[in-house]
């Protein structure tokens, strides 16, 4: 698809913002992502409708909170929430907000995938690889945040039982990295499909806690903090700790109001999607794994230390 960022006019008494952050090579994230996602940033409905739609989704969700003090505590309705995402997304969410949303499933997947690969003990995970929008209906999003939190359970009691850690790893398995097989072209485009990324956001959040128990909510949130968990993880395979200062939703022991969730999701998206381009670039060689030069500075140094040794 045309990138309309390569082309951009140039005026210098009126640079562009966008054309300023698509050149700008700070951030780890590929071409065609990145131009999608400034494209859904610089959008009218952005523009417009978010100021007008984020206080009121706020608002609602304060009073959805007061209502469910009297809904049943197993108040769930979870087959109609997916069914309601997906049936919006397919009419009303622009193509580059749905191409990131289903991106992310992929991303994620394989992001827990690496750790699992690398740790010293045998974990599994449960990859989620929706194809089509379709696929959201299988209570995708919900089923996405319980992997995540039974993966950290998962892997740590492990760990505890085998009485180990994470620890960098010379030679890592990159082997499950790839671009998904999701193309931004076979998005919808209809007339409607207009609405941006973060307002859609912001229109689901209170929608995704009327539907859901209040624990299945909270625990959606709170899962957000484990943005800084995860790239804990690779940081101590890959022995890279620099890698976590684009993080945003932290401290995962300080969970923060259900209020917030929808710019704390957007902010969560974008962590995967940095994460899973710099681990992209290692596995293609175009940035070194600090493990591996690690360990090779530490094999040079015990080579130099036993020449020493065997001196006169």
């Amino acid at each position: 698809m045309k990138n309309e960022y390569t082309d951009h006019a140039w005026d210098e008494r009126d640079p562009s913002p966008w054309l300023a952050l698509y050149l700008d090579q700070s951030t780890p994230l590929p071409d065609e992502v990145k131009a999608a996602w400034l494209r859904d940033c610089s959008s009218s409905s952005r523009q417009f409708f978010l100021p007008l739609v984020r206080p009121m989704a706020r608002v609602s969700m304060i009073l959805i909170q007061l209502l469910k003090i009297f809904l049943p505590k197993r108040w769930s309705h979870s087959m109609l929430l997916h069914r309601l995402l997906a049936l919006s997304m397919n009419r009303f969410v622009s193509p580059e907000a749905n191409w990131l949303i289903m991106r992310h499933f992929h991303l994620g997947s394989q992001v827990l995938a690496f750790v699992a690969a690398n740790a010293p003990v045998a974990v599994t995970a449960t990859p989620l690889t929706p194809m089509v929008i379709d696929d959201v209906k299988d209570e995708l999003f919900l089923r996405h945040d319980l992997n995540l939190f039974n993966f950290v359970i998962r892997l740590n009691k492990a760990l505890r039982t085998e009485n180990k850690e994470l620890l960098p790893v010379p030679e890592p398995d990159f082997s499950m990295l790839r671009q998904p097989d999701l193309r931004l072209e076979d998005m919808p485009r209809g007339k409607l499909n207009l609405l941006d990324l973060q307002s859609a956001i912001e229109i689901y959040t209170p929608v995704y806690q009327l539907l859901l128990t209040d624990n299945d909510f909270w625990r959606a949130s709170n899962s957000l903090q484990l943005d800084e968990t995860v790239a804990i993880y690779c940081a101590k395979i890959l022995a890279s700790p620099e890698h976590l200062v684009l993080l945003n939703n932290k401290h995962p022991l300080v969970p923060m109001t259900t209020l917030y969730a929808a710019y704390r999701l957007v902010l969560h998206g974008l962590s995967s999607e940095m994460l899973h381009s710099l681990l992209m670039r290692m596995a293609r060689g175009e940035i070194p794994v600090p493990a591996r030069e690690l360990a090779k500075m530490h094999k040079a140094a015990e080579a130099v230390a036993a020449e020493e040794s065997l001196a006169p």
